[in-house]
């Protein structure tokens, strides 16, 4: 006798490949670095959009488009930002930080891990317990921000000269893309730089973590870089030969990266 589930058995048996369900691409969400906005990553959003993906792009607080006097603005605010865009997913995310905002996206994987499926760092710093940008930035002997970098405790923000600072962010690319990036440059609060986070083994340390690395970067530097990585746990690590601003200067590579990471 020939019973119901040996019919079912044979169908998925028999069945193309292509007539499979095929995984679900999670979320991906976008969060930018200090001295930026939102607005860098319009040509990776784009090609993770023409891939299938569902992108969201987070705008911290305290810059255009989300202003806040800078006396109003925390890591806890940068967090919960990233929270509240995240809030309707009923799947675990893809976070990817860009710099300082490595930190930003460690905060929210403490905050609630299993919203998290990965951690992507693209050029960015990786704290440990504690840490905090200042923490890291300054034992960064490398780096050439430091020489260029003003920071006005009155006003209660940093700056960075935006013809010096295109040179050094985007150290790659050519003038016309420098003069770009120079246009871009942002005033960053300053509260948010030189607060420790809080993590721990039980919340962050369980959330899946991938860095991508980029070669020439002359603000978070190679030697940094890589130093960040060996004090946590990462389940893949990519590189990319560009300055410290790959979505300007290589956007599709960046994004296929993502992607791969994302898997």
């Amino acid at each position: 006798m020939i019973t119901l589930s040996r019919v079912v058995a044979a169908l998925i048996a028999v069945a193309p490949l292509s007539a499979m369900a095929a995984p679900e691409k999670p979320t991906i969400v976008l969060v930018h670095g200090a001295f930026e906005t939102s607005e860098v990553w319009g040509k990776v959003a784009e090609k993770l959009q023409h891939d299938g993906y569902e992108v969201k792009n987070v705008a911290l607080p305290g810059r255009p488009g989300k202003p806040l006097p800078p006396g109003d603005v925390s890591l806890a605010l940068y967090q919960k930002s990233i929270s509240e865009v995240i809030a309707s997913e009923t799947r675990p995310v893809v976070l990817v930080g860009h710099s300082f905002a490595g930190i930003a996206i460690s905060a929210e994987a403490e905050a609630e891990p299993t919203k998290i499926k990965t951690l992507i760092y693209v050029a960015a710093y990786i704290p440990k317990n504690g840490q905090s940008l200042l923490t890291l930035a300054t034992a960064d002997k490398d780096s050439k921000l430091g020489p260029i970098l003003k920071i006005d405790k009155e006003a209660g923000h940093a700056s960075v000269n935006p013809a010096a600072g295109s040179l050094v962010f985007a150290n790659d690319a050519p003038a016309n893309v420098q003069a770009m990036v120079a246009a871009g440059i942002v005033d960053e609060p300053l509260a948010p730089l030189a607060t420790p986070v809080t993590l721990s083994a039980a919340r962050f340390g369980k959330v899946d973590k991938v860095a991508i690395h980029t070669l020439r970067d002359e603000v978070v530097s190679p030697r940094l870089q890589t130093t960040m990585a060996r004090t946590v746990s990462l389940r893949l690590t990519m590189t990319i030969d560009t300055g410290h601003t790959p979505f300007i200067t290589k956007p599709d590579r960046l994004a296929t990266e993502i992607e791969r990471a994302a898997r």
